[in-house]
């Protein structure tokens, strides 16, 4: 996992290092780092036309370290005061523009000047006009091909606009240490790290899976759970879907008979020795299926992963809270943007992290909210656990239906697998995200994925 620091964080730690080294010493590493990235992006300096737009804070002290130590290397440097640039005016011709006007620290808009036709832009730390925290960019914020951003990742390179407008991003140690953020960003290493490897005396039962899904019409739900289930290592999968739809079932899928109504006994009794849960896909809205779901919350004493319709049948966060402290075992909520504001009674907004804690305290439940940049929140992160861990795989490719089904089965395989709730949902987040990268890029659909989630971990994680 990846370090991501806050604005106040990263304010911290700069705070911390000064404690120990002169702000001189953190300037001319900056700047060096920042030398470095522009020969990279330029593949040398020796007669290269670099503009420098510095600012007046730290960000435009390590612009002018950069700007000295590239006019060293042979390439033709100007240093332009942010102050004289005004918003839309075009800066001198080059063929880079490294932007240090403004940096973590700034809040509000900024309407930069226009870099030239065919210069590449490099940002010091975060693109001038983006903020930190939330990426938003209220103003015509700098557009940057690549950021050094420096120590550690920042939540606004990850999410809002600061995105798109960060380019490449690449982390530059100078020497700033931290303690133990309370965010951090999932990596492929974290597959092989975190899944426990399977004993060779195993047995199926050991990371069953439960699944109520599927409704009459809602049958592919139920089917892309459980084949998402399986692909995320669960050995058995019970499913059972009220009143017994027909549908064409996955071979290796054991089914739970149940009525159309007062099917919540049934399927616990079916799926009692199973590790984890998987409650919603598909069920229906209807006061008789929310009245079955919340008896399964209540009465399950497996972690319970609620999505979907089973989402709806929670209300909002207060009467979800009322329920889910009835259980001693994790709940792990996956809300898209409007299935949070329902519960939430706002929409999540910009800030994605601070959106996913909020409903993981009103609610006590690890929250997985759903969207390019996906947050998981711990209810109760502290100390040297993060509360949030995020996931930056995901692509518009799983904007299609069903896809979040898969999800919910990979999530609950984890679990039985053994993971604690907050990193089994995150870990699942980033898998099916980089699972379905391996598809088309172009049409592809929910169906797809179990494959793809199959072939990515064997790749990835091994046996």
């Amino acid at each position: 996992m990846r370090a991501v620091l806050t604005r106040d964080e990263m304010r911290a730690a700069d705070a911390a290092a000064l404690a120990e080294v002169s702000h001189e010493t953190l300037v001319r590493r900056a700047g060096t780092a920042v030398a470095h990235a522009a020969l990279r992006t330029l593949g040398g300096a020796y007669g290269r036309r670099i503009v420098v737009v510095a600012g007046k804070g730290s960000n435009g002290a390590d612009g002018r370290v950069a700007a000295a130590a590239l006019a060293r290397r042979g390439a033709r440097v100007r240093v332009v005061e942010a102050a004289d640039a005004p918003a839309g005016s075009e800066l001198p011709r080059c063929d880079l523009v490294i932007d240090g006007a403004y940096g973590t620290g700034f809040r509000g808009s900024y309407d930069a000047p226009r870099a030239p036709r065919g210069a590449r832009v490099l940002a010091i730390d975060i693109p001038s006009g983006v903020d930190a925290d939330t990426g938003e960019a209220p103003g015509d914020a700098v557009r940057a091909d690549r950021t050094v951003t420096f120590a550690a990742l920042k939540p606004g390179l990850l999410q809002g606009s600061g995105f798109d407008l960060s380019g490449v991003v690449e982390v530059a140690d100078i020497g700033i240490g931290f303690p133990a953020p309370q965010a951090r960003l999932m990596v492929d290493a974290d597959a092989a790290a975190l899944l426990p490897p399977r004993p060779r005396s195993g047995n199926k039962w050991n990371y069953a899976v439960g699944v109520a899904a599927g409704s009459a019409g809602m049958e592919g739900a139920a089917v892309l759970c459980s084949r998402g289930a399986m692909a995320g290592g669960s050995g058995m999968v019970r499913l059972g879907s009220p009143g017994d739809p027909a549908a064409p079932w996955p071979t290796e899928v054991v089914r739970a008979h149940l009525p159309a109504e007062g099917w919540a006994p049934a399927f616990m009794e079916a799926t009692g020795k199973c590790r984890a849960i998987v409650l919603g896909p598909g069920l229906g809205t209807s006061a008789v299926a929310a009245d079955e779901i919340r008896a399964v919350v209540a009465g399950a004493s497996a972690p319970v992963v609620v999505d979907a319709d089973a989402l709806t049948a929670l209300g909002d966060a207060a009467s979800a809270r009322t329920l889910l402290d009835k259980r001693s075992a994790p709940t792990i909520l996956t809300p898209h943007d409007g299935e949070y504001a329902r519960i939430a009674g706002a929409p999540p907004g910009e800030d994605r992290l601070d959106a996913a804690r909020r409903l993981a305290r009103a609610t006590g439940a690890v929250v997985l909210l759903k969207g390019s940049l996906t947050a998981v929140a711990s209810p109760d992160g502290s100390g040297s656990t993060p509360d949030v861990l995020l996931s930056g795989a995901g692509g518009p490719a799983l904007a299609t239906a069903g896809s979040g089904d898969v999800l919910s089965g990979v999530i609950a395989a984890f679990c039985a697998r053994g993971l604690e709730a907050l990193e089994a949902a995150a870990l699942a987040a980033h898998v099916h995200g980089r699972a379905a990268a391996l598809g088309p890029a172009q049409g592809l659909v929910a169906g797809d994925l179990p494959t793809l989630v199959g072939r990515w971990l064997t790749e990835v994680a091994g046996g």
